[in-house]
């Protein structure tokens, strides 16, 4: 007897007990439209059976729910049905055991769904259950981008493996594979670093996070090793990312040609879409019930107070804000996007100087290679006083004076000289000993003294020298997102807080503006010029980040020294 899984996921649909994307809506529609299609036979003997092992056998492998049986969510049911239960009325294969069956519509499914939804252990589970009672002499693989990716689906079908069978007399692992011994299948795990990809014979694959891949050579590789095969699957499971123009960019743009009806060739008959999206980013800020159109486990699995921190945390950081739309919405983010809104900076910010007379500074500088901008920056804070205050100062060669390019960026670099805030060098490249001459200059003038000092490892020699010789003790500080993105977040929390006083500097205003934030897979973040436009400059954007890493490593030591 069919299962009606499909039905049941559109009609809760229908009757509001559900929310949907647009896009899954369509999907279900088109299935079950092709439910009454000649050309094909809906069966879901196949379905029954996967979904009947996966709840009675597997268990699950992660906290809070580690050990107990994995009890599939209408979701989960509803695709697992889609993918098995469609066949080819014309197409027929033997199978290992002599029997003839229809061989199955779909070969390839795209699953595109937000983190923390059970997408790597649903998936997890239906590649065991796939070696337990799918074809004999099956090769299975679980792949991803890198090994450690990789490695997250196979642990995974490993614990689950031994959950069921403790004492390994039915299945066993060496160090290439895991072995099933009544159906000699094995499961191995390929990525996108694996040599000699080719040449393999698989039957079933799972590909994890495609979002990161720039080109699509694993699922190339994967797919061709599948040519041979009857009945074939490979398994795409994945949240959006920030790859540009990457190998996710064009399977979507596949499946949305798919759903709408656009594309009916050979290939797309054969590629379900599976898409948890939302309908607007709008929606997200204002309906929670929306969250659940690309989180089809929330309230179950993922939690609603967890996206209410996500949600709370994207109001208040750029960077933030584009990993949650895209990670928790699967809304698509550009590599890089505008950091900082014009209000978050353009306040009052006017100090005079002399008021910090005999200070304690810390610096952060951005040199540049022959004809770009150097950016330096002292910070500056009294004690009982959450306000931080900056000093700056930039140089530029006199070549640049002539560049149309940096005019029609918004340089306006013989006022900002006359203003006294950026110094002309002669010739076609700067001195960049004048930075730790600047540097002396406050201690000179005001008795600023330099505590630490951040520096980025680009043409620094002549400055080290120079601060050396000052007795200036400075720091690297890596331009990477890695260990600059707590500091940014940092940077924007606090000019949002107007809690910045940057004396209205022109060039800071400037360089602000220009800045964009790029954000890696992982939520980090770094300051890099909007594509496209290399001529507007991002350097004293870069020193706020620097001179506030330097305060996040000394911030202890800093504060029990002002006066």
């Amino acid at each position: 007897m069919n299962n009606t899984y499909i039905q049941d996921y559109r009609k809760a649909i229908r009757s509001g007990e559900i929310v949907a994307g647009r896009e899954l809506i369509d999907e279900l529609d088109n299935l079950i439209r092709d439910m009454a299609d000649d050309r094909y036979i809906f069966d879901t003997t196949d379905a029954d059976q996967r979904i009947d092992f996966m709840e009675h056998c597997i268990r699950l492998t992660k906290s809070p729910f580690y050990g107990k049986p994995m009890k599939l969510l209408l979701w989960q049911k509803a695709f697992i049905t889609a993918v098995y239960s469609f066949k080819m009325a014309d197409e027929t294969y033997i199978d290992p055991s002599g029997r003839e069956k229809h061989v199955d519509r779909f070969k390839k499914c795209v699953l595109l769904i937000a983190r923390k939804n059970a997408k790597s252990e649903t998936c997890s589970g239906l590649t065991l259950t796939e070696a337990i009672v799918g074809n004999e002499g099956a090769d299975l693989v679980c792949s991803s981008n890198d090994d450690t990716q990789a490695n997250i689906l196979y642990d995974a079908i490993d614990t689950m493996r031994l959950m069921i069978d403790p004492e390994q007399k039915d299945t066993w692992r060496n160090q290439k594979w895991i072995r099933i011994n009544d159906t000699n299948s094995k499961i191995f795990k390929i990525s996108d670093r694996t040599r000699n990809k080719e040449g393999r014979n698989i039957d079933f694959s799972v590909i994890d996070e495609v979002h990161e891949m720039k080109e699509n050579t694993i699922i190339k590789s994967i797919e061709q090793s599948q040519s041979l095969k009857d009945n074939p699957k490979l398994i795409i499971i994945t949240t959006e990312g920030f790859v540009n123009d990457g190998a996710l960019d064009e399977i979507l743009r596949q499946c949305r040609r798919v759903i709408r009806g656009e594309d009916d060739g050979a290939s797309a008959e054969r590629l379900l879409p599976w898409l948890y999206t939302q309908d607007s980013e709008q929606e997200i800020w204002a309906d929670e019930r929306s969250w659940q159109k690309s989180n089809p486990s929330l309230g179950v699995i993922k939690k609603y107070t967890y996206l209410r921190e996500q949600i709370d945390a994207a109001r208040k950081s750029t960077a933030d804000r584009a990993f949650v739309l895209s990670k928790d919405f699967n809304i698509k983010q550009n590599a890089a996007a505008a950091w900082l809104h014009i209000e978050d900076y353009a306040y009052n910010a006017e100090y005079d100087l002399e008021d910090f007379r005999g200070s304690l500074i810390l610096g952060g500088v951005d040199m540049s290679e022959t004809t770009d901008m150097t950016s330096a920056r002292a910070l500056v804070m009294r004690a009982g006083d959450k306000l931080k205050y900056i000093i700056q100062h930039y140089w530029i060669p006199e070549s640049k004076l002539t560049s149309a390019d940096d005019r029609e960026a918004g340089a306006k670099y013989k006022e900002w000289a006359k203003a006294g805030i950026l110094t002309i060098c002669e010739g076609n490249d700067i001195d960049l000993s004048q930075v730790a001459d600047w540097y002396y200059m406050l201690y000179k003038q005001y008795g600023l003294r330099l505590f630490k000092c951040g520096y980025d490892v680009k043409f620094s020699k002549d400055f080290l020298k120079r601060m050396d010789e000052y007795g200036f003790e400075c720091e690297l500080v890596y331009q990477s997102k890695q260990v600059l993105s707590n500091a940014m977040k940092l940077v924007e929390a606090d000019f949002k807080a107007q809690l910045i006083n940057y004396n209205n500097n022109e060039i800071d205003k400037w360089c602000l503006g220009n800045a964009a934030v790029e954000v890696d897979n992982a939520g980090n973040c770094q300051a890099v010029k909007i594509k496209g436009q290399p001529a507007k400059r991002i350097d004293g954007a870069v020193t706020f980040i620097i001179a506030y890493e330097i305060f996040r490593r000394y911030r202890s030591e800093y504060m029990q020294m002002l006066r």
